[in-house]
């Protein structure tokens, strides 16, 4: 029972509403538009689950190897740090968890496009392979883009702009371009999680060389750029919000503001890097309460 639990641990499911931000977003404009496929949308949610299982345990694994995850950490202790779970046993769930992502990715591709395009289908089953590959790379290897500063960049295209405009393309079979503004706004919002958790663990990420763009940039214009992030994610929302003419709406999706907000004044404020451990919670949990007043006023 106590190895069931250290696992149920690893796969740190408060991560998830995050990750399903994206594809609740794509599927919910989809069913606005009288779109929306049921199979479709368990299915990106199932293997969207896989993949973020998958990042979280090679992560655990990445950092642990290369001595990052250490008693210097301010963050939840990582199940092969505390010595939970062996290096062996989490590369066996790192390889479980690739398949069943490949296998659900592969399902949900071959529903969504089999009847169309051999171009797309083939398309976007190269673009499931460089997820998985993208969730494993981030800490693993020699040259692991999470330690150099790319992070961000990797999680703004994968749980905006992949997760949004993909899911709905699944549904569709269409792209439209005011997508790009709610792809980006979850994009934003899902790096600020990101450059929030760096910014927390700022001084032991530099000193075991994993130079996040926080580390690169220093704390100061690192809460500048996570301003940015926030009131670009704000901007771009409510931009799509306006164009698509529903004033009630609007005012709906204005609810979760004010916790962004106290987020920008935690993240200028802060006197110890321990505050903003509960914050990272708090704005992931944001990011999926907006996605989902926005598919309660579609319904409306």
């Amino acid at each position: 029972m106590s190895k069931v639990i250290s696992w149920i641990s690893a796969f740190r499911l408060r991560t998830l509403p995050l990750s399903l931000s994206s594809i609740l977003m794509g599927s919910i404009i989809a069913y606005s538009q009288e779109k929306f496929i049921l199979s479709i949308a368990v299915l990106a949610i199932t293997t969207t689950v896989f993949l973020q299982v998958l990042s979280n345990l090679a992560n655990d694994y990445g950092d642990s190897k290369k001595g990052t995850d250490n008693d210097n950490r301010i963050g939840p202790k990582r199940a092969v740090q505390s010595g939970a779970i062996s290096l062996r046993e989490m590369k066996n769930g790192i390889i479980t968890s690739s398949i069943l992502s490949l296998l659900s990715g592969t399902a949900l591709i071959y529903i969504g496009l089999k009847d169309y395009n051999l171009t797309y289908l083939v398309s976007f089953f190269v673009l499931g392979i460089t997820s998985i590959a993208a969730a494993i790379k981030y800490t693993i290897g020699k040259n692991p883009y999470g330690y150099a500063g790319l992070g961000d960049l990797f999680v703004f295209l994968f749980f905006g702009i992949t997760g949004v405009i993909g899911t709905y393309f699944l549904h569709t079979h269409n792209f439209e371009l005011i997508l790009i503004l709610p792809a980006t706004s979850i994009g934003l919002l899902s790096a600020s999680v990101l450059n929030m958790n760096n910014m927390r663990d700022i001084k032991n990420d530099a000193e075991n060389n994993k130079k996040t763009l926080v580390v690169k940039m220093g704390i100061k214009n690192s809460k500048i750029y996570h301003t940015l992030l926030i009131i670009g994610a704000i901007t771009s929302f409510t931009t799509f919000l306006l164009l698509k003419e529903s004033s009630y709406t609007f005012f709906i999706c204005l609810i979760p503001l004010p916790i962004f907000l106290l987020n920008l004044k935690t993240v200028w404020s802060f006197k110890d890097n321990r505050e903003l451990d509960p914050e990272l919670k708090k704005l992931a949990l944001s990011t999926f309460l907006l996605t989902l007043l926005f598919g309660i006023s579609s319904i409306l």
